[in-house]
């Protein structure tokens, strides 16, 4: 990659110590991969608000890409699959309109529980999925669809 990638880095703060591994995750495979990246971060309250945020990120044309991350948990109240689907709908339409590709990583795990176990399974698991939403980003812009 010949230029460094511009990337926005829109993150929910609920949840914020596991949300924000998927920054440690993006930010060390795209050093791992040799990817020079100039990533700009921005905290929004919870994962409904990342789709407008992206949206307008992307339409600035200032940005490579947008990656959005966010934890949507079963709070006992049967909504967070609503929420999830909202997001990925809202996040996909945000990069359908403005032509930036926009990367998802959020998350909605079908039992979590805010236990030693589970805090430290999802903890790992959002570095993994960071590492992976970097691997995205790298490919996408290596493609020539200009």
């Amino acid at each position: 990659m010949t230029k460094p990638l511009k990337i926005a880095y829109v993150k929910a703060r609920w949840h914020a110590p596991i949300v924000d591994q998927t920054q440690i995750g993006f930010e060390a495979e795209m050093k791992s991969q040799g990817v020079e990246c100039d990533l700009e971060v921005f905290g929004v309250p919870g994962a409904l608000e990342m789709p407008l945020v992206a949206k307008k990120l992307a339409a600035t044309g200032k940005y490579d890409g947008v990656v959005a991350a966010a934890l949507v948990v079963n709070g006992g109240i049967y909504r967070h699959e609503f929420v999830a689907q909202a997001v990925v709908d809202g996040l996909v339409q945000a990069g359908m309109e403005t032509g930036v590709p926009v990367y998802s990583v959020s998350l909605t795990p079908h039992e979590f529980q805010e236990t030693p176990e589970h805090i430290e399974f999802y903890t790992k698991h959002f570095v993994k999925k960071g590492a992976e939403a970097a691997r995205a980003v790298i490919m996408m812009a290596e493609l020539d669809i200009d």
